[in-house]
């Protein structure tokens, strides 16, 4: 049977040749064919993140995209369990939404620096601080952190959330970039959380202009998650759907994404033509999604995300406040 194997996995390593080795694929192969095979007997899908490695990305999930196209998507999931692979507050977004479902994720401690940056008593001594002010609080946090909040927002959607409030002053919690970068776009009052991202913190405007020294011409495409000073120095800045409609768009031959480098690799696949320069900033939580975790979490049914319920309801409600919009 593992004979047949390189013949089974051919076209799917189609997809991905262009920035996966032979070499490489053929590591990857046995975890590829076992995990296709256990989602047909699991009736399972696999939801994956734009930050998730190419042989992820292309070649085993069935729903991909950034933080608010797989809380949307998971609502029309026609299957008894989901597997996140991504990090842990999109598990529990993805089961917020699908109480009933088996929601899964590959590793226990794919964590986020801006979830653990806040939580539950820390929005409600800022609603105790400035009474009145609605809080709108980014995906990347816990269930409890969601149950505080009045509604949630993501970097695509980040400025119609704050807009439709129709306030000249909001908490938005808790990266504390992304609200500086929404405050600069509206003109809105912002009461900012000290969260950062680990991955966007690093990266420097010296950085940014030290890119266009080195390849003339190039069009710089930042996540709103980076400090605003860089996000000046871009000629972009949005979501990862965002950069990813910019890309498709045509407008530039060579690019440099100012975000997580797996997203380069994901989207060299799908635009041959386009160069991309890479700065390689990881997220190492991202990183413990692999081929063997997401295997292993198939066939042990582990780890399952569970929500007290007190918390779910309250949660939801703050998730589909923002996916109504």
């Amino acid at each position: 049977m593992l004979q047949d194997l390189p013949a089974r996995t051919d076209a799917l390593y189609e997809r991905v040749r262009r920035v996966v080795p032979r070499a490489e694929w053929r590591l990857f192969e046995d975890d590829v064919e076992a995990i296709l095979r256990l989602k047909r007997e699991r009736n399972a899908v696999i939801l994956a993140h734009n930050y998730q490695t190419p042989e992820i990305f292309h070649c085993v999930s069935d729903i991909v995209g950034d933080s608010l196209a797989l809380a949307r998507e998971a609502q029309t999931v026609d299957a008894d369990v989901i597997v996140m692979a991504g990090v842990h507050f999109m598990a529990e977004t993805a089961k917020l939404l699908n109480p009933t479902k088996r929601v899964l994720i590959p590793d226990l401690r794919a964590g986020c620096s801006l979830a653990e940056s806040i939580t539950a008593a820390d929005v409600r001594l800022l609603r105790e601080r400035y009474p009145g002010v609605p809080v709108v609080t980014y995906v990347n946090t816990s269930a409890a952190v969601k149950a505080e909040s009045d509604l949630c927002c993501t970097s695509g959607n980040a400025k119609r959330v704050v807009e439709s409030l129709g306030t000249d002053r909001v908490i938005m919690i808790p990266d504390e970039y992304l609200a500086q970068n929404i405050a600069n776009e509206t003109g809105i009052t912002m009461i900012t959380w000290a969260g950062h991202c680990e991955v966007h913190e690093r990266f420097t405007p010296a950085e940014i202009r030290r890119l266009r020294a080195d390849n003339p011409g190039i069009v710089v495409l930042a996540h709103p998650e980076c400090p605003p000073d860089v996000v000046a120095e871009a000629d972009y800045a949005g979501s990862t759907a965002g950069m990813s409609d910019y890309v498709a768009s045509g407008r530039a031959s060579r690019v440099v994404l100012i975000t997580e480098c797996s997203m380069s690799d994901n989207l060299a696949v799908q635009h041959p033509n386009v160069e991309f320069v890479r700065p390689c900033n990881l997220c190492p939580h991202m990183k413990r999604i692999t081929l063997g975790t997401i295997r292993r979490s198939l066939e042990t049914m582990t780890h399952e995300v569970s929500i007290e319920p007190h918390l779910a309801v309250r949660a939801r409600q703050a998730v589909e406040r923002m996916l109504a919009l």
